[in-house]
């Protein structure tokens, strides 16, 4: 999207120089290094691994240029609070990659929800299955299944309701894959998490659909019931006489939240310019962080999490995210 925007010039880095170069020629752009990329740059847009964010960051905000970060702001719950510390005090424009708040469904459901059309919101369902496993030498940067996959829900829950959440009880196995097991991690999740005004949400996922990649909200209010995600593209096969009838389903977050990416790099070319105010924050991000940790510290601990236990002090020098795996 970036690329055929007219008003966007790009540069293109990479720790991979030959790979920043061929992708430098196939959109128009120029590579540079990346200390020479970010000095020459307007703005900064980071795609890089995770553990590459919090450097990234500290650089676009010590040029005090305008930053857009895929999530999450780093793997650790203590380094994410001082990032955003250094962003808010920097004052510079920064937005996360949450791409779902950009998607026209999720968008919809939060309109409902701010103009009560659903009246009282009662509960909230999520579905979140990835269609296969990342590969194994992906686990041990991943941050594990709560920050990597579920945290995508966390942020849209806070979002589409408007609320914070309060507590959280989550379990997980490993029921398909051992490499998860070898990286402390589970392939598997649910999650029953309660927000201030009493709302209750429940998430349900994991690594492995072999039907596709199936992401949900469901929110049943007093007024209304709705869905996002439900349509002939969910992967699951009905067994009701008068079921939808399925096609293919979607493949992975790239062909389901196409529009929603390129919508959000759209919003953010408006951000940097000063037309339009951030669609995510660094301080979203870091709530959505809080509340993978304290499913975290739940499934390790066996036991409902506070998100009151969930702070800077309480990260320690790691901020370590821990699971348990049978």
């Amino acid at each position: 999207m970036l690329a055929d925007d007219p008003g966007v010039e790009l540069i293109v880095a990479d720790i991979d120089q030959a790979r920043a170069a061929d992708v430098a020629a196939g959109i128009g752009a120029t590579a540079r290094p990346t200390d020479s990329a970010v000095a020459a740059a307007d703005a900064l847009v980071i795609a890089a691994g995770t553990e590459a964010h919090p450097a990234l960051i500290r650089a676009g905000v010590a040029r005090g240029i305008p930053v857009f970060c895929e999530k999450p702001l780093a793997l650790d719950l203590g380094e994410s609070y001082r990032l955003v510390d250094e962003v808010e005090a920097a004052g510079i424009a920064f937005q996360l990659g949450f791409q779902r708040r950009f998607d026209t469904a999720y968008l919809e459901a939060r309109r409902m929800v701010v103009n009560g059309d659903l009246g009282t919101v009662y509960l909230v369902r999520m579905t979140a299955n990835d269609h296969t496993p990342p590969p194994e030498e992906y686990l041990p940067t991943s941050g594990k299944v709560f920050r990597d996959l579920s945290i995508h829900d966390f942020d849209a829950l806070r979002w589409v309701t408007g609320e914070e959440v309060e507590m959280v009880y989550a379990d997980g196995d490993v029921r398909g894959f051992e490499m998860f097991a070898r990286h402390d991690d589970v392939d598997t999740v649910v999650a029953l998490l309660r927000l201030r005004s009493g709302v209750l949400g429940v998430l349900s996922g994991g690594r492995h659909n072999p039907r596709g990649y199936d992401i949900r909200m469901e929110l049943v209010g007093s007024r209304d019931a709705v869905a996002v995600g439900l349509s002939d593209r969910t992967p699951i096969r009905p067994l009701d006489a008068d079921g939808l009838l399925m096609r293919d389903g979607w493949d992975s977050f790239l062909d389901r939240f196409e529009q929603a990416y390129r919508d959000e790099l759209r919003h953010f070319v408006g951000v940097a310019a000063g037309h339009e105010a951030s669609g995510c924050t660094a301080r979203d991000g870091l709530e959505a962080m809080r509340i993978a940790e304290a499913a975290a510290r739940s499934l390790a601990e066996r036991r409902p999490v506070a998100l009151a236990e969930i702070s800077a002090e309480g990260a320690g020098g790691g901020g370590t995210m821990h699971a348990r795996a049978r």
